[in-house]
């Protein structure tokens, strides 16, 4: 198991959402970090890094698992804090300044996930569990009341 949060030499932000969570949470207008080469659709309209999914405009339900770089993550999550229609997955690092001053302050609940997500690697195969937990956000009401009743394991928090 990776128990290291650090960025290795041969560290990539592709790590691709397994299709049983995009599945879960219902369809999305919009994902804006979505993978040059895709193994599957994750929203109607999907811009990948060539496109520069921060310069675009968002409509809709927005899918955000962000590069996580920074300072990518960060002006990724507080797009779609604004924007406020959509669902991120991030690790949950609820100590962060990102949680701290955007994520409590703006997303209305967040879903703890039981287990570690195996993110897929670009060729197909499934990556080893990561260092760290993963968490839902939900902005927007009806995107909590998504994750409140889907059927992911994990504990549901209402925060505003």
């Amino acid at each position: 198991m990776n128990t290291t949060f650090e960025k290795s030499s041969n560290s990539t932000d592709e790590w691709y959402t397994p299709k049983e969570i995009i599945d879960a949470l219902g369809k999305f207008d919009l994902d804006p970090c979505a993978p040059v080469n895709p193994l599957w659709k994750t929203a109607t309209q999907m811009y990948n890094k060539n496109d520069d999914g921060l310069s675009q405009e968002w409509k809709g339900r927005v899918w955000l698992n962000p590069p996580y770089s920074r300072p990518l993550i960060e002006r990724f999550v507080n797009r779609l804090a604004e924007h406020g229609n959509g669902i991120a997955l991030l690790f949950n690092r609820c100590d962060s300044n990102m949680f701290q001053d955007v994520i409590f302050e703006k997303a209305i609940a967040m879903k703890f996930l039981r287990n570690r997500i195996r993110f897929f690697r670009p060729d197909g195969t499934r990556g080893d569990s990561p260092g760290c937990g993963s968490i839902l956000i939900a902005f927007g009401e009806e995107n909590a009341e998504i994750l409140r009743t889907c059927y992911i394991a994990g504990k549901y928090v209402r925060i505003n």
